[in-house]
This record gives C-alpha cells, sequence and structure tokens, in this order.
C-alpha cells in the first residue's frame, strides 16, 4: 500500500488569541483539519503532529502556556511528534525527514496553521526534498499581516501561498479533493 503521512501543523490554542474578524480566514480549517485525521487514520495512513514550542518568553506557544497545548481538534495518538522552534517541520525533532525515509513514506499532505508561514515553509522544502506533497489549503488558516504600511488580508495571503506552491512545490487542493484521493488509494 502506497503511504502518505498527513503532517497537521502547529494547531496549537495559543492561535485562537488572533481569530478576530477580518484577521483570520478560513474558520472551517479546524472541522477540516478534524476530517483529514479521522480520513487518514481510516485508510491506516500515518499521522505526524507538529507543535511549535517558541524559544520567546513572551510567547504564548511557548512550553509550559496553555497557548501551547494542542487544540481539540488534534485528537489521538500521532505516528510521530515533531517539536519546533522554528518555521519548518523540517528542522524539528525528532527529525522528520529521516523517520519519513526509515518508514519508506515518499508522499504526505500538509495542513494546519499558518497557511503562509511554517505550513508553506514545510511545503516548500517537502517539495525540494523530493516527496510528492499535497497542500490542503481549506485545512490551513493564516491571519492578516502588515509590513511597510501595507496590510495584506489572510485570504489574499492564503490564495498567494496556494499559487506560489502549485505546480512548483506541491499540488494544492482541497479537503474534499483529499478524502477523494485517499479513498481511491486505499
Amino acid at each position: 500500500m502506497h503511504k502518505r503521512a498527513l503532517i497537521v501543523i502547529d494547531v496549537q490554542k495559543g492561535f485562537s488569541q488572533h481569530d478576530l474578524e477580518g484577521k483570520r480566514n478560513n474558520p472551517a480549517c479546524e472541522e477540516n483539519v478534524g476530517t483529514l485525521i479521522s480520513a487518514f487514520r481510516s485508510a491506516n495512513q500515518p499521522i505526524v503532529f507538529v507543535k511549535h514550542n517558541s524559544n520567546s518568553p513572551t510567547s504564548v506557544l511557548r512550553p509550559g502556556q496553555v497557548g501551547n497545548d494542542f487544540k481539540d481538534v488534534i485528537t489521538g495518538t500521532p505516528d510521530l511528534l515533531v517539536t519546533k522552534s522554528v518555521n519548518s517541520a523540517f528542522y524539528g525533532e525528532p527529525d522528520l525527514l529521516s523517520w519519513l525515509k526509515a518508514n519508506e513514506i515518499d508522499s504526505v499532505a500538509i495542513c494546519g496553521i499558518q497557511t503562509n508561514m511554517c505550513c508553506e515553509t514545510t511545503a516548500r522544502m517537502a517539495g525540494n526534498l523530493g516527496l510528492d506533497t499535497w497542500f490542503v489549503l481549506d485545512a490551513t488558516h493564516t491571519f492578516a499581516r502588515t509590513a511597510n504600511g501595507v496590510t495584506i488580508s489572510a485570504e489574499v495571503l492564503a490564495q498567494t501561498t496556494a499559487v506560489n506552491l502549485a505546480g512548483e512545490f506541491a499540488e494544492v487542493l482541497s479537503t474534499q479533493e483529499a478524502l477523494t484521493k485517499i479513498a481511491s488509494d486505499s
């Protein structure tokens, strides 16, 4: 059976403090992440949970804070738990790529928080490492960002990530498209 690992990135309670109307996109993200976790479990496909353990003393994502905990949608025991303090799951502990190789997994599906940050960075690296990568766009979300006096909405950032990844680093698809593909592989 072909193995594809679901990599669930940083679905942590600390991000909820930013969930202000107009700041966050895709309110269905967590529901879609839960759906993917259930589907991968049902198909006996491996699941990786990734947790951001911030080194910043003021971060809600630092270990020991409620914000570091996974949101309630993250259930069950993963096949691998990776902790990281940077924006790629491939720079965490234990080593994700080594684990994928040891388990003969050359395909991944990426979902989680934030679309244009840790999810996109992980997808870019996966593509560059030669992994067959799915980026499940509607199972990610992000927040509006302001730089140089310009604010870009969360939805525009998410769509920009999709355009950046599509065809070059990953196949960008919806939760429903991923479910269809998982069912056809089983």
